[in-house]
């Protein structure tokens, strides 16, 4: 069972302009409920014990914000002096994580669910045995706002490998993914992308996928905003 997690909720929104001139990314809200919240609410509901929240951006507000969040326990970990990107932030948090497999969740997207649970179906995939890296992946006939040509090919076996030069690929990474602390063996400190640490598993055949059932919303820009608020009210009718 994964009880820990990380939200990446340090970045400079800078796709999200202007809304993102005075809030961090994180506390833009759709449907009158900020981006993170939801994160917290899927991840409380799927069992999630304790939770690490990078910070760097307008951090002040984001530290304000999770200090009224209830029934779940939240430790920051602040890059105001230096942001890391993904992959350096959580290198940078690890230790709070015992060595043992956790969820990582970028905040500006989340899925509105179908049956069952979409962390509880990536739970269900997770095999320390033969992955380090298990993606949530969504396909564009579940996406919203979502606008790329995808990013993964899947063997049978739930292997992925990059696009590549290929014009599309079948799956989009959806943003949450669980990870095993022995990728990071022999990297070093200081600011890269987690990507670095998709490529060392995939060379492995340890980065593994699964295509999650629901309605994914991706939320970098206002206009996909628009978008993830027009498709919540549409199933909220």
């Amino acid at each position: 069972m994964i009880e820990n997690a990380m939200i990446l909720a340090a970045g400079l929104g800078t796709r999200m302009r202007p809304l993102t001139k005075d809030i961090p990314k994180p506390l833009v809200k759709v449907h009158q409920k900020s981006l993170i919240d939801y994160k917290l609410d899927a991840a409380r509901k799927s069992g999630i014990k304790n939770i690490v929240v990078n910070v760097h951006y307008l951090a002040d507000q984001m530290e304000e914000h999770l200090n009224d969040i209830d029934g779940i326990d939240i430790t920051i970990s602040d890059e105001r002096d230096l942001l890391l990107d993904s992959g350096g932030g959580i290198l940078n948090a690890l230790n709070h994580f015992d060595n043992k497999p956790f969820l990582v969740m970028n905040s500006d997207t989340f899925w509105i669910d179908d049956t069952p649970d979409s962390l509880l179906q990536l739970f269900d995939k997770w095999d320390s045995a033969t992955m380090d890296i298990l993606l949530a992946l969504a396909n564009k006939n579940q996406a919203v706002g979502f606008h790329g040509s995808g990013d993964f090919f899947m063997k049978n076996d739930g292997c992925l490998s990059w696009r590549g030069k290929n014009k599309a690929a079948p799956y989009a990474f959806a943003g949450d993914y669980i990870l095993h602390p022995r990728i990071f063996h022999d990297m070093q400190e200081g600011p890269f992308s987690s990507l670095m640490l998709f490529d060392r598993a995939m060379t492995k055949d340890r980065l593994h996928g699964v295509n999650l059932e629901g309605t994914w919303l991706d939320v970098g820009t206002p206009d996909s905003l628009i978008k993830a608020e027009q498709a919540i009210a549409l199933l909220n009718t």
